[in-house]
């Protein structure tokens, strides 16, 4: 039969083992949330702001709390008989408030280099601290295990506090990932310079940046073999490793895609691929909730223009209000491109008709050229998409001609205002990468173009505009009660403002469903849709944001 010193060795190895099952599964979860939200600090403790129900759940809240109130008793009671009861109940407590089950998400963890070392990083910091306090601890008691009940309530605050700890880990090993990134960033800028003859255009904007990446890629190819950045790689880091991996000599033009939440950003990617054909598509109230103000998103789209060479060429929307301050200020080379005031533009759009099957428009110049374009994207918003990719194209020798060619053989950009015909009879439009105020207007006049069937919007609202976010998705609101017969909102907290905005309009309430997922959304769409209904489903957030 174990006498008590044995019996208390073996509880404690298999709370030890408890332990770092449960500490795991947790540094797990947060690792993956930290990873969505770009590994920084500051974003990843607005998440656990706005989503402080799920960081410290009932689930984890109610038997941590037990357990440290059991390790209190067995502290101020007669030890000896409690603490191998307490050591039990606490490893059932753990286990109990451990989530194993995996999430449907979208986006996985991904376990690259850099999570690997956050999370080793994470396990090192959390020894760390727990070896010391053991040490501390060990100083100050004769039996070990007597008052073992202490390291049961260490263990259970370094389980629970993970998400702080993680930050923690964060900081530390940030100058370690600031070296590693600098020396990819460094070979990187210096491969990209070793290719004297390339075209390198960068792209920027808070919205159409890479519907006019694609765009300007298929026009260029009708002159040049093309590299455009993948996907949406609009990073310092996302670029190098286009650059280090895919960039060779057998391309003579390459699409620089630069994307900024802060101020410098676009400064650092433009700095490291050197674009001769700098291109601002567009500047609104994105990203605010980092950028703050539009001046402060002005001032960052502006330092790709700056930092073009004296010879560069520098692009811009002049329909938008914002643009129009920034190419008027600019001395250097320019082409400026729109629908409005026409005798203002280098490159316009003038005829443009808009069908549910896409668009035609004639293409002209102000020296009085013009040729009538045709293309699958949907939606008037797109023309000016095309009219970027036209201008570089004009900016790098293409003639109309070689232009018109390649806006033809555009193809939707995926989960831009993509048409998807699943042979049901029911119209997709899939615009579920990103949705902004200008973009979520254009989707709803989209899907007003088409004549027959009912209209149903599948949407979360928008994102990351700040202080102007709830009144930006009250608007939507308002807009979709005016083009929509059914709406289908997801995120019960996150979309009151969406459907404030529709009942402002007498908008029938029995159309609208509010559900807390995708998957609950689809399953509501299969009860309601018909053949001949259009099916929008506008903005797809990431994982953080699931409630």
């Amino acid at each position: 039969m174990l006498d008590n010193n044995s019996l208390m060795i073996i509880l404690a190895v298999i709370s030890v083992v408890i332990w770092n099952v449960s500490f795991f599964y947790r540094s797990r979860y947060m690792l993956h949330m930290m990873q969505l939200e770009g590994y920084s600090n500051g974003n990843f403790f607005r998440w656990m702001k706005e989503f402080q129900y799920k960081v410290f759940s009932s689930k984890i809240n109610v038997p941590v709390i037990a357990s440290v109130i059991l390790a209190l008793i067995t502290l101020i009671t007669e030890r000896k008989l409690l603490v191998p009861t307490n050591v039990i109940i606490w490893s059932l407590l753990t286990i109990l408030s451990t989530n194993f089950k995996k999430e449907n998400v979208k986006k996985d963890l991904v376990y690259t280099k850099r999570a690997q070392r956050l999370l080793a990083s994470v396990y090192v910091v959390n020894v760390f601290i727990l070896l010391v306090l053991v040490i501390i601890y060990s100083s100050l008691t004769t039996n070990f295990f007597e008052n073992y009940a202490i390291l049961l309530i260490i263990g259970t605050a370094l389980y629970y506090f993970v998400p702080y700890t993680l930050c923690l880990a964060n900081i530390l090993v940030k100058p370690i990932e600031k070296a590693i990134n600098m020396h990819f960033y460094d070979m990187a800028r210096n491969k990209v310079k070793s290719f004297e003859n390339l075209k390198i255009v960068g792209i920027t904007g808070s919205y159409g940046k890479t519907s006019a990446k694609f765009i300007t890629a298929k026009i260029l190819e009708e002159k040049f073999n093309v590299l455009k950045t993948p996907e949406s790689y609009n990073t310092p880091m996302g670029v190098s490793k286009v650059i280090n991996n895919t960039l060779t000599d057998e391309y003579n033009a390459f699409v620089v895609e630069m994307g900024a939440r802060k101020i410098g950003e676009i400064r650092e990617m433009a700095e490291l691929a050197g674009p001769k054909v700098g291109v601002i598509t567009s500047i609104g109230p994105t990203h605010l909730d980092t950028f703050i103000n539009i001046d402060n998103i002005m001032k960052t789209k502006y330092e790709l223009i700056e930092a073009l060479p004296p010879d560069g060429v520098a692009i811009f929307n002049y329909d938008n209000q914002y643009l129009r301050k920034l190419a008027d200020k600019t001395f250097k080379e320019k082409i400026l491109y729109g629908t409005e005031n026409v005798e203002l533009l280098d490159i316009y759009a003038t005829n443009i008709e808009v069908s549910e099957l896409g668009s035609t428009f004639i293409l002209n110049d102000k020296e009085g050229n013009s040729i009538k374009c045709e293309t699958k994207l949907l939606g008037e918003h797109n023309i000016g998409n095309l009219l970027a990719g036209a201008c570089i194209g004009v900016a790098l020798g293409l003639t109309f001609e070689e232009i018109a060619r390649g806006i033809k053989k555009v193809e939707p950009v995926p989960h831009r205002l993509q048409l998807i015909n699943p042979g049901t009879g029911v119209i997709i439009i899939d615009d579920a990468f990103n949705s902004n105020p200008v973009s979520s207007k254009a989707a709803l006049d989209v899907i007003s173009q088409f004549k027959e069937g009912r209209k149903i919007i599948i949407t979360p609202g928008m994102v990351e505009l700040g202080h102007e976010e709830e009144d930006a998705n009250r608007q939507f609101g308002r807009y979709i009660a005016d083009a929509c017969d059914y709406v289908i909102l997801v995120g019960k907290n996150r979309t009151k403002p969406i459907y404030e905005g529709i009942f402002e309009k007498d908008f029938n309430k029995e159309n609208i469903f509010v559900v807390s997922s995708l998957n609950e959304a689809t399953a509501v769409l299969q009860k309601i849709v018909r053949p001949k209904d259009v099916v929008l489903f506008e903005n797809d957030l990431p994982d953080t944001y699931n409630e």
